[in-house]
């Protein structure tokens, strides 16, 4: 049975004093979630994630995640940031391929495909980011677009490699908008993502990947999302910089 992951990313928010703030807060909520299938990750940004590491001592279920990793282990590369750089700072998670790092950086699905393929080899575990945008969705492509992601992203990979990543699913339309892809739309791509990693690996290992929501998912619209089938869980953006409200995500049936 996949767990339910619920991983927040702070984006470019928060200084090191607010965010420990923040993150001893939702450590202090959360209870042992683990006992319940659960995991919360905190994705802040770099320059807090040694502020933030401590927090996790003791709490279970919780895990730190970073928001970007460069596919080198060292070298020539101003600005960037390599995986035993993350693993120094208590990492065990790396969101990859958000549509910000497409849109602004340019991010590829080449460069997307190293860095998934890095991440594994330090054995951290990425949380791979598809999904299209409002123009793509309205003209009939969103699906050849998410497909063309999850190749991408998974290229020349093993079936044991596959089992090892999150995807999550963020409509790019719904991302910082207040809109949100209705269960049913969600469900429906999930399903299609999943069948798109049974034709990669096996049904086994596509049963097994957990799937994330990633498009202004908060304490509103929660549960109905995660009850669908295929939805295992959200990738937060606004509603994990407070941590009433990412706790809200977490304990979301309770």
């Amino acid at each position: 049975m996949r767990k339910i992951i619920i991983a927040g990313n702070w984006k470019m928010n928060m200084s090191n004093d607010n965010a420990l703030k923040l993150s001893k807060a939702v450590a202090a909520g959360l209870g042992d979630i683990s006992s319940r299938g659960r995991i919360a990750v905190m994705c802040p940004p770099f320059t807090a994630l040694t502020s933030v590491a401590p927090s996790l001592s003791g709490a279970k279920g919780l895990y730190l995640g970073a928001q970007n990793i460069f596919y080198e282990d060292k070298g020539a590369y101003t600005g960037e940031i390599s995986a035993d750089m993350l693993i120094s700072c208590g990492c065990t998670f790396c969101i990859i391929g958000h549509s910000e790092r497409r849109k602004y950086f340019g991010e590829t699905d080449e460069t997307v495909n190293k860095k998934v393929k890095k991440s594994l080899e330090k054995s951290l575990t990425p949380i791979i980011c598809v999904g299209e945008t409002l123009e793509e969705r309205e003209s009939s492509r969103a699906f050849n677009v998410v497909k063309k992601q999850v190749m991408g992203a998974l290229n020349g990979m093993s079936k044991e490699d596959i089992a090892k990543v999150v995807i999550a699913y963020e409509p790019v339309w719904a991302i910082g908008t207040g809109k949100t892809a209705s269960p049913e739309q969600a469900q429906s791509m999930h399903a299609y993502i999943r069948e798109q990693l049974a034709g990669l690996s096996d049904a086994s290992v596509s049963q097994a990947v957990p799937i994330l929501y990633g498009g202004s998912m908060n304490p509103a619209n929660v549960k109905a999302l995660i009850e669908c089938p295929d939805i295992d869980g959200g990738l937060i953006g606004g509603a994990s910089l407070k941590a009433e409200d990412f706790l809200k995500l977490v304990h979301f049936d309770d």
